[in-house]
Parts: C-alpha cells; sequence; structure tokens
C-alpha cells in the first residue's frame, strides 16, 4: 500500500525534527526566544509503549521488532491551535514542550521559530549525522 502523506509537508517535517531532538534541547531552543503562553491539557503527558515494526533488508515482508517507551501529549493555546506531540522514552516535560512547538508554529510566530527552534535543530542533528559519517 502507498503511503498518501506528501512528502512535502511542512508539519511532517517539524514534528520529526521535534520527535528526534535531545533531551531538553526544545525547551532551551524555545525558552531562550519567548515565555512559554498560557494552554489547556486536552491529553496530559503520558507514559506508554508502542510496537516497533521492521523490514528485513529494508524491503521484506515487515515483523513485529518489540516495544519502545513513548511519551505523548495533545495540548490547545487560548488562541485555539492545537500542539500534539509523540517523542521517544519517558520524557514528559520534553513532550509538552514539542507540542507547544507544534502549536506555536500554527500561528503568526511560525517563521520566527523556524529560525530560533527548528533550525538550530536540524543543525545540530546534520552536526551529529556528519561526525558519525565520518567517523565510519
Amino acid at each position: 500500500m502507498k503511503d498518501t502523506v506528501s512528502e512535502d509537508n511542512p508539519r511532517k517535517a517539524w514534528m520529526g525534527l521535534l520527535a528526534k531532538a535531545p533531551e531538553r534541547r526544545v525547551a532551551t531552543l524555545l525558552d531562550a526566544e519567548i515565555s512559554r503562553p498560557a494552554f489547556t491539557w486536552l491529553r496530559a503527558p503520558e507514559i506508554s509503549s508502542t510496537m516497533v515494526r521492521a523490514r528485513a533488508g529494508a524491503t521484506g515482508a515487515p515483523f513485529n521488532l518489540g516495544e519502545m517507551t513513548t511519551t505523548r501529549c495533545a495540548l490547545t493555546l487560548n488562541t485555539g491551535e492545537v500542539g500534539h506531540s509523540y517523542i521517544q522514552g519517558r520524557r514528559k516535560a520534553d513532550a509538552e514542550v514539542c507540542a507547544l512547538v507544534d502549536a506555536l508554529m500554527q500561528t503568526a510566530m511560525a517563521s520566527r521559530l523556524r529560525e530560533t527552534v527548528l533550525e538550530p535543530l536540524k543543525a545540530g542533528m546534520l552536526a551529529v549525522c556528519s561526525e558519525h559519517h565520518q567517523t565510519i
């Protein structure tokens, strides 16, 4: 079955960056830029597990690899934007700030947050990948 989600989806890109960010990195970047706005929980951060699936050789039949711990939450800003987050591990504070950034990226602050939060996250991840490839 073909994935029908567009590869050129900005929200998919920023959600991926937020989900892969190192512990407390998103909070540090966001708090350096703005004071956190008020919000209401739709789903407070909760820890659960998710089944991880894989494919042999990346092309074979899918199989269940095992479970991993995830933290998820959802919130709504007082202006109505809804933010979600799903991150690996047991990190409730990180899930909260990632959902907050997701909601704020749907406001007029999007370009400012792209420059001050998302671009530094992306640059940091690219640096780690580059360093990893040099050691191989």
